[in-house]
């Protein structure tokens, strides 16, 4: 938080450091957690993350034209496909969107925070199959 602060007759801005990192402090994809819903399998770790990465680009697209009800019961699907795949971040954006759509409340923000996610996700994704 930024506060004024008087040094020499001067004013300057003293500012605490409360903003987050550029870049995230974990990955969007915890491998420890995937390895051990894959029992290790390669192969079929790579083929979780393709159907998880297609299945979240359908139910954030289906998000856009859906009833309230509907885009909380998808966002719910959503954040636990993403616990599965060890997408924290995911899962929590799916969440808020979920908590929201049961609130009545406009999703719109938290839908965008989510479609973030999921594509830093999905880039992460592409990152460890290529490796």
């Amino acid at each position: 938080m930024a506060q004024l602060a008087a040094k020499d007759g001067r004013v300057g801005i003293d500012i605490a450091v409360d903003a987050p990192p550029l870049a995230p402090s974990e990955p969007a994809i915890d491998r420890a957690h995937l390895a051990r819903m894959t029992h290790g399998e390669r192969d079929l770790e790579c083929e979780v993350l393709q159907l998880y990465a297609t299945q979240a680009d359908l139910l954030l697209g289906r998000m856009g034209q859906a009833s309230p009800a509907a885009v909380g019961a998808l966002a719910h699907t959503l954040c636990g496909s993403s616990r599965g795949v060890g997408a924290w971040q995911v899962a929590d954006a799916a969440a808020a969107v979920e908590v929201e759509a049961a609130q009545g409340r406009d999703t719109a923000a938290s839908v965008a925070r989510l479609a973030s996610a999921i594509r830093a996700a999905q880039l992460h994704i592409v990152e460890l199959i290529r490796n």
